[in-house]
């Protein structure tokens, strides 16, 4: 049993409003930057590019081959987006990034993370694997995709918890419909005005 642990430390601006938690990286080989949701053929960037700018490729680099981690990074600042997985620690079933073949060894500590960024309402899980982990720690039913449920965190914070539309191309769901979901939450959040 080959158990994977995380290669990213959170990403968690002082200011972030909202945590947004994927499942895990995927292998090392498939990144295009050194950053959240790295495989160029992941579609997470091209939603933000789509929400907040009109264009799909606003984060991706001149060569057409890779996302501008610090044009993300500093956006996310700018924006309050703390960033991390729901995992810290993995064995991967199949040579893949599926969901499907993770199984989660050690979840992450979303309280910890919480703790870090005090300001933060709202969670964000990106595929049904995160999904089930923050419903399994905060004990809460699962959200219909695009929609949230209120939940309790650190003793008596309220927080906003949605679930999104996974960002995979696995998921079957054009990238213009994925980003009209996404745009709804971060206009409910107040990210998007």
């Amino acid at each position: 049993m080959n158990i994977e642990k995380h290669p990213l430390e959170p990403f968690l601006p002082e200011a972030a409003r909202l945590l947004m938690l994927g499942s895990f990286p995927p292998k090392r080989e498939k990144w295009s930057m050194e950053f959240f949701y790295p495989n160029f053929i992941n579609d997470m960037w091209r939603i933000f590019g789509i929400v907040f700018f009109s264009d799909r490729e606003h984060f991706v680099t001149a060569d057409g081959k890779h996302f501008d981690r610090n044009l993300i990074s500093g956006f996310c600042q700018e924006k309050g987006i703390a960033l991390y997985d729901s995992a810290t620690e993995v064995v991967r079933q199949k040579d893949n990034a599926s969901d499907k073949y993770l199984e989660i060894v050690s979840p992450a500590d979303i309280e910890g993370l919480l703790e870090k960024i005090p300001d933060c309402r709202t969670i964000v899980t990106t595929g049904e694997k995160a999904t089930d982990a923050v419903c399994s720690i905060f004990k809460c039913g699962k959200p219909k995709t695009g929609c949230c449920v209120g939940i309790t965190a650190c003793g008596t914070r309220k927080l906003s918890f949605y679930r999104m539309p996974s960002s995979s191309r696995a998921y079957p769901m054009s990238v213009v419909k994925k980003a009209e979901i996404y745009r709804l939450m971060f206009e409910e959040t107040g990210l998007l005005r």
